[in-house]
C-alpha cells in the first residue's frame, strides 16, 4: 500500500526544516512559508481521498507558491511516482496564456474522472483570468489550451470538480455542497465538507454534471448577486428528479462561501433561502 506516502513525506520535510505544524480541523496546519507568513495555520495539508496529499494556502488561495518554496511540483503531491501517472504531467507546467501580459498563475484546479485520471484543468492568475486546458501527450508541454476542436466540438467530457471525492462522499451518504467556483469549493472542503462545482463559473452547470448527484442530498451555496441567483436556480432545475434533497443557502457575511468562512462563520451559519426538494420529514411543514 502506498496510501499516505506523499502526506508523510511532506510532514517529515516540514519537521526537518524546523517548521512548526499542528493538527486542526482535520488537517495538518503550518505557516505560509510561501509568503513569509507567521500565522501557524495559514496552510492546510490533508490526505487526498485517492492517495497523495492536498495542500492549500488560504492567503495565496492555492498551492503553487507553497510548493515552489519547498522545492516541490504538483507531481510530488501523489503517492505514485510521476512516471506512473503520465496524464498528470501538465500539472507541472506553470505557463499560462496571459503570462505575456505580466500575469502570474496563482491557482490551478485539476478536473479528474471517476478513476482519478486528468480530464482537464483550470488555471487562475493574479488578475483573475481563467484559462482551461486538456492533456495532450503530442504537445511538448503535455497540454493544449482549448477544450474544443477547430469546429467547436468539445473534446473532453463534462465532469464536476473533485469527482472522485464527490463519489466517495455519496457512498458515505454525506451531503454534497455545490459552490459557484473552485475557490468556494476549497473553502468548503477546508471546513470538512464534500463540495463540487462546474468549470467556467455561473451558468455553465449542465444535466451532465447533475447526473453524478443522482440520489444525493445537495446543498447549493448561491452567490449573493443576480448571477448567483440565476445559477442556483439552474442547478436546482437540473437536480429535480435526480437528487434526493436540495437546499439553497447564502453566506451570512459577504458574497459567497469563501467570504462566509473568512468572516469566521461555520457551515451551520449559512442562511437557508430555499428548500425546493426538502427532506421527507420536513415536507408539509410551514
Amino acid at each position: 500500500m502506498t496510501d499516505g506516502i506523499a502526506f508523510n513525506r511532506l510532514a517529515d520535510l516540514l519537521r526537518d526544516r524546523g517548521e512548526p505544524t499542528r493538527y486542526q480541523g482535520g488537517a495538518l496546519r503550518t505557516r505560509g512559508i510561501c509568503h513569509d507568513g507567521d500565522s501557524p495555520d495559514t496552510v492546510a495539508i490533508r490526505r487526498g481521498n485517492n492517495g497523495g496529499v492536498v495542500v492549500h494556502c488560504h492567503k495565496c488561495d492555492g498551492n503553487t507558491d507553497f510548493l515552489a518554496a519547498i522545492g516541490w511540483t504538483e507531481a510530488d503531491l501523489f503517492d505514485e511516482p510521476l512516471s506512473e501517472r503520465p496524464r498528470d504531467r501538465p500539472a507541472d507546467d506553470t505557463w499560462i496564456p496571459c503570462q505575456d501580459r505580466g500575469h502570474k498563475r496563482v491557482a490551478q484546479y485539476v478536473y479528474r474522472d471517476a478513476n482519478g485520471a486528468v480530464v482537464h484543468g483550470v488555471t487562475r492568475c493574479d488578475h483573475k483570468c481563467f484559462a482551461q486546458w486538456r492533456p495532450d501527450d503530442t504537445n511538448r508541454s503535455g497540454r493544449r489550451w482549448s477544450l474544443n476542436d477547430k469546429q467547436g466540438k468539445r473534446l473532453v467530457p463534462l465532469v464536476p470538480y473533485r469527482l472522485p471525492e464527490l463519489l466517495a462522499a455519496k457512498t458515505e451518504d454525506r451531503v454534497i455542497w455545490i459552490g459557484e467556483g473552485e475557490k468556494d469549493v476549497h473553502a468548503l472542503v477546508d471546513h470538512g465538507l464534500a463540495a463540487t462545482c462546474n468549470a467556467a463559473g455561473a451558468g455553465k452547470w449542465t444535466a451532465e454534471h447533475a447526473a453524478y448527484l443522482e440520489g444525493a442530498d445537495v446543498t447549493i451555496v448561491a452567490d449573493r448577486d443576480e448571477k448567483g441567483r440565476e445559477h442556483a436556480t439552474a442547478v436546482v432545475d437540473s437536480l429535480r428528479g435526480v437528487a434526493r434533497t436540495v437546499y439553497v443557502v447564502q453566506a451570512r457575511t459577504g458574497k459567497d462561501a469563501h467570504d462566509h468562512f473568512a468572516a469566521g462563520h461555520k457551515d451551520a451559519d449559512f442562511h437557508q433561502v430555499w428548500a425546493p426538494i426538502p427532506h421527507p420529514a420536513d415536507r408539509g411543514q410551514g
